[in-house]
């Protein structure tokens, strides 16, 4: 019986820290949005022109893609904030590239 009330007996420390099997988490290996936009980023230093911009914004798009999927369905509330304050970050970075 205390092992279904577990989970719902999760205190805010728990909830922003740890994720449902009671791992700290704060780094986890890249999916493939995260590789995808360090790559493209690395990618649009070396070249110039119409494919800088076309790495750059593809790359962009799929760093917003990451921050989405960490704010609906990261593990605590970390991972969520840092989601959240990742795809500001990226919203202001396209505003300002305009």
């Amino acid at each position: 019986m205390q092992g279904n009330n577990q989970h719902e007996q999760r205190n805010l420390w728990d909830r922003t820290w740890k994720d449902k099997r009671g791992n700290i988490t704060l780094w986890q290996m890249p999916n493939a949005f995260l590789i995808v936009w360090a790559v493209l980023t690395f990618l649009s230093l070396l070249v110039s022109g119409r494919l800088a911009d076309i790495f750059s914004w593809t790359g962009s798009a799929a760093l917003i893609v990451w921050a989405l999927l960490e704010i609906f369905k990261g593990v605590n509330y970390f991972r969520r904030a840092l989601g959240l304050l990742v795809l500001v970050f990226a919203i202001v970075s396209l505003i300002k590239s305009l």
